[in-house]
């Protein structure tokens, strides 16, 4: 006899979504916060892109917007998992069903469907009449912190939330391959806003220069407001013509610095 399904509690479901999220994030954005800006901070400073330290109130603003974005996060991720529950998403329990091939080309899928919802959505959002109301917030960030990567207006959180659920509707994903994914966006999109360039000085010699993107493409979006739309990759910004006329000549530059001591610097130190 088929056991009958717990009843869905979708507060309960969406507390203890937001509490995955928020562990998640406070791991990955802490982690990186304590190597680039408290244990590494005067031996990186060198690859710091913008050759300063934001000021405290514009780290407590990003932990502040942060949080609420959580808060969405949690909620669209309960609305998911009561998708699963009625059967109106293709995610799948046994490994076996589309084969382990399927399993990792599925992660690779959602990248690459992520990567092209960010980049169009990102683009929208940059529209006169949607700035406002959808990415101002992110963009008060001008020399961003690992806490900047979910710093959004509700709307914003909204857009960047709503690409998981529809994963799971167009394609088929394994719960270990979807976990996967999440893991991989979160690393990506806390790297890119470190504010240090990690990638070697020969990168941009190679050609992945034509496909992924380095923090460098991202800081100076944050930094100008226009262009360097893409997370993961380079190719839209590329074949939009929407990547920044310097952007090869500032990587060059940041990833030839010599070291330098911290005090030295023109730099604002957090505090």
């Amino acid at each position: 006899m088929l056991l009958a399904l717990k009843p869905f509690n979708f507060l309960e479901v969406t507390v203890g979504s937001t509490v995955g999220v928020s562990l998640r994030y406070l791991l990955f954005a802490g982690v990186a916060w304590l190597l680039g800006y408290l244990f590494f901070k005067r031996s990186w400073f060198h690859r710091k892109i913008i050759a300063k330290f934001p000021k405290a109130q514009d780290v407590w603003r990003e932990i502040g917007y942060s949080a609420l974005s959580i808060l969405i996060f949690g909620l669209v991720g309960a609305a998911t998992l009561y998708a699963v529950r009625q059967g109106w998403t293709q995610k799948y329990a046994k490994m076996g069903q589309f084969g382990m091939l399927w399993f990792w080309l599925s992660i690779g899928c959602a990248v690459v469907i992520h990567d092209a919802w960010f980049y169009w959505t990102h683009r929208l959002m940059h529209h006169r009449k949607l700035f406002r109301w959808f990415h101002r917030v992110h963009h008060l960030s001008h020399n961003p912190t690992p806490w900047a990567a979910y710093a959004f207006s509700p709307l914003e959180a909204l857009v960047q939330a709503l690409i998981f659920p529809l994963l799971l509707i167009i394609i088929p994903m394994h719960l270990y391959a979807f976990g996967l994914f999440m893991l991989w966006q979160i690393t990506f999109n806390i790297a890119g806003h470190t504010g240090y360039e990690f990638h070697p000085r020969w990168f941009m010699r190679t050609p992945l220069k034509y496909i992924m993107n380095t923090p460098t493409n991202h800081i100076m979006h944050h930094e100008k407001m226009r262009g360097n739309y893409g997370l993961y990759f380079n190719y839209w910004d590329r074949l939009m013509g929407t990547n920044h006329e310097e952007y090869e000549t500032r990587f060059g530059e940041v990833t030839s610095r010599e070291k330098t001591e911290i005090s030295k610097s023109p730099s604002t130190p957090v505090g």
